[in-house]
Formats: C-alpha cells, structure tokens, sequence
C-alpha cells in the first residue's frame, strides 16, 4: 500500500507562564516557538482549497497555528488565555493541543505528528495511536 508523509515547520510567537511553576517559567515570558507536523497518509485527498484529491492534508490547514490570534491562530497571544481549561502552557500541552486542533481540520486517515520547541535545542513530540 502507497504511503505519502509531507512536512512544514512555522514558527509563532507568545507568551506564557507555568503556573505553580518554582522558577522563572513561572514568570509571564515568551518565546518564538517552532512547531515542525508530519502528516501521512495511504490516500491523497482534497482540501477546501483545492477540490482534487492530489495532497495529503494541505499546508495551509497544517500551519493554521502560526496566524495571528485575532484570525484564528496563536501568533502574538497569551497561551494562559487562549487554551482551554485543563491545558497547562508547557511544550508537551502546546504540542497536544496542536495535534487535537488540527486532527479536527484533516481528512479522516491522516496521522499526525507535532513536535513543538520552545528554543532552539529542546524539542518535544506528539502524536496519538489512531
């Protein structure tokens, strides 16, 4: 069976703190975050901007993320004011809450990958076993 993975990495700026967090991430600071989703799939399907089945998952759909708060995205917010309840600001809640938002906007089939990374050396992945 055929098998397409594509890639886009973006990057957006907020800021945030770690609540109860004994240090300085307890402190509002930010960060320009870097975020890199791996999408495969063993179909090709359409999108809302193109209605033929030649792509994966399209780009624009994957890097929802990096526009600006005020149209849909996390650039220039306030992480502690835009995730949900139950949603600490940590770069393994950024990147779950990545995945599940974006899991929403993909065809059905398609596994995602997100890694999120707060400076330039320190990474973390998420995906889930659907």
């Amino acid at each position: 069976m055929p098998k397409w993975k594509l890639s886009t990495e973006f990057t957006f700026d907020a800021a945030h703190f770690i609540r109860d967090y004994d240090g300085p991430c307890g402190r509002m600071h930010g960060h320009t975050y870097r975020v890199r989703i791996e999408a495969t799939s063993s179909q090709l399907h359409s999108s809302q901007y193109c209605p033929h089945s030649v792509m994966v998952s399209d780009f624009r759909t994957l890097r929802w993320a990096k526009r600006d708060l005020l149209k849909g995205g996390l650039d220039h917010c306030v992480l502690n004011e835009v995730l949900p309840e139950g949603y600490e600001t940590t770069a393994e809640m950024i990147a779950q809450y990545i995945h599940e938002r974006t899991k929403k906007e993909v065809p059905e089939g398609v596994k995602l990958k997100v890694c999120v990374s707060e400076t330039p050396n320190s990474w973390v992945e998420y995906e889930d076993d659907d």
